[in-house]
């Protein structure tokens, strides 16, 4: 009997992997760079991935499936959080492999946790990423057995998401802890979202982007209509704002700030869909929706 740990010239592998780890380590960006293409969205405010999203990539001898989650909430712990956490724990329960990714030179009580929720007998590449931010390149191999001691590691994987350093050693390794079996998407799928899922989020990723610090904690994205026409997509999308107060704030003086929003994510929307985008965008106040269960299953909140 054959271990699928060991290479096999001639079997194909297919399997999950979630990635994993507190907020703002890179997980989104990573998943973005191994499947060649944006389908995750990135910023650098917490909380941006608030869904799993799966991204595919297939090549000849493997289809990886990338689940994308949220960063494990430590605070604010209202329905919104619940949920999200929720969402990592599902996660683990349910792939073939584990990353957990950490920030180069840190590794605190929050990537703790996360470790925490490690199923023991889970098979876990630890993944440290932003290696080219470390000041002291040097300290990189005592940091490395440093966090070899919270876990027993199948890999430990040094990169740089954002560069792409590294990343194709991340393949090669995972491969070997994928199940053999026949690719579960076809080899141009490059995610199991819809292109409605997917324009909510840009749209969300936009208001990250731009509003940085401005940008209420309690704001989500709501796709109203969403109409196929040829090569034409009619949307309309309401970003839903916890208090009436907030809703100047999206706005900006004169709609400045909707406008440069609706614009970008417009524009990303095409380069992905391949298709023209009529895209109309308003702001609505609904309070307590971030912790309203009812609220959040209505928005997708799953």
């Amino acid at each position: 009997m054959q271990d699928n740990h060991t290479p096999d010239s001639g079997a194909f592998h297919t399997g999950f992997i979630a990635i994993v780890g507190r907020p703002n380590v890179g997980k989104s960006t990573l998943m973005n760079r191994l499947i060649g293409l944006k389908v995750s969205i990135v910023s650098s405010k917490a909380q941006t991935t608030r869904h799993r999203v799966s991204g595919i990539l297939t090549d000849d001898t493997a289809q990886f499936v990338f689940v994308d989650t949220p960063g494990f909430q430590t605070r604010h712990q209202n329905a919104l959080n619940r949920t999200m956490n929720r969402t990592v724990t599902q996660s683990l329960a349910d792939v073939d492999l584990v990353y957990l990714v950490i920030e180069a030179g840190k590794f605190g009580p929050e990537d703790e946790q996360v470790v925490a929720l490690l199923p023991p007998d889970a098979k876990v590449i630890l993944v440290i990423n932003k290696v080219d931010t470390l000041a002291d390149k040097s300290s990189l191999l005592p940091f490395i057995d440093k966090t070899r001691s919270v876990f027993p590691f199948a890999e430990v994987v040094p990169l740089s998401a954002e560069h792409g350093k590294n990343v194709d050693a991340l393949l090669a390794v995972s491969r070997r802890y994928l199940p053999e079996g026949p690719p579960m998407f076809g080899p141009d799928d490059i995610t199991d979202r819809s292109e409605r899922f997917l324009a909510a989020e840009f749209l969300r990723e936009k208001l990250f982007r731009l509003l940085g610090d401005e940008l209420p904690y309690g704001m989500t994205v709501e796709i109203e209509r969403f109409e196929v026409e040829g090569n034409l997509r009619r949307i309309n999308a309401a970003i839903i704002v916890d208090k009436p107060g907030h809703k100047g704030i999206v706005i900006g003086k004169g709609g400045q700030h909707l406008k440069r929003i609706s614009t970008e994510a417009r524009k990303a929307m095409e380069e992905l869909f391949g298709a023209t985008i009529y895209l109309e965008v308003w702001v609505k106040v609904k309070s307590g929706w971030a912790d309203d269960e009812r609220a959040l299953k209505s928005l997708g909140y799953d």
